[in-house]
């Protein structure tokens, strides 16, 4: 590695160790060897009513313009979980990622949704329904793939690029589209 990229290379941890411990002080929990870049929203919110909690595993990496809201509800990855440029995690009914999970840019991962009432009262009145969302271990999300609130993705699963995920999905499915389907399962490994 030549002195430029070794330079490089050294501002990059040193802004990220920076941002990481903003993020702490703050009040997130950040795990060891976690890496933040630039943009990245890590922290909850100052309002007390709506702080909630976000709990990063070790060796997570989260990549530029990575936003996690939990809004009085909390967001928790687990350990070597990277989530890519411009991904959303809002953590209002809470929101556990699996250890090795990979989410790709433009994500959208939700853990809410608004009452649907009659026409006539303000659906912006009503309060929001929290929905837990749970993403497995071992979980690769392709690029703008959008989880709604009250999802269980098992471990081992992969969603194809663009899908919109509205039920739950087996441990070991590939599942793609707008909704989701299972179209197939991963493979065993040989041995």
């Amino acid at each position: 590695m030549n002195f430029t990229a070794s330079f490089c290379a050294h501002i990059t941890r040193l802004a990220s160790a920076v941002r990481i411990q903003l993020a702490r002080a703050h009040g997130s929990s950040i795990g060891h060897d976690c890496e933040l870049s630039s943009g990245v929203e890590c922290a909850p919110t100052f309002a007390p009513a709506r702080r909630g909690s976000i709990s990063l595993g070790d060796h997570c990496k989260l990549e530029t313009r990575v936003i996690l809201h939990p809004y009085g509800g909390s967001i928790r990855l687990g350990n070597y979980v990277f989530i890519g440029p411009h991904a959303v995690v809002y953590g209002h009914g809470g929101v556990d990622i699996g250890d090795y999970t990979l989410v790709a840019m433009h994500c959208r991962i939700l853990s809410s949704e608004h009452e649907k009432p009659p026409i006539g009262h303000s659906i912006r009145s009503c309060p929001d329904l929290l929905m837990p969302t749970r993403i497995g271990s071992d979980v690769w999300l392709g690029a703008g793939v959008t989880v709604l609130g009250g999802i269980t993705i098992g471990d081992g699963c992969v969603i194809g690029a663009g899908s919109v995920v509205t039920r739950d999905i087996p441990a070991g499915a590939i599942a793609v589209g707008l909704p989701a389907r299972v179209i197939g399962r991963r493979k065993q490994a040989a041995g």
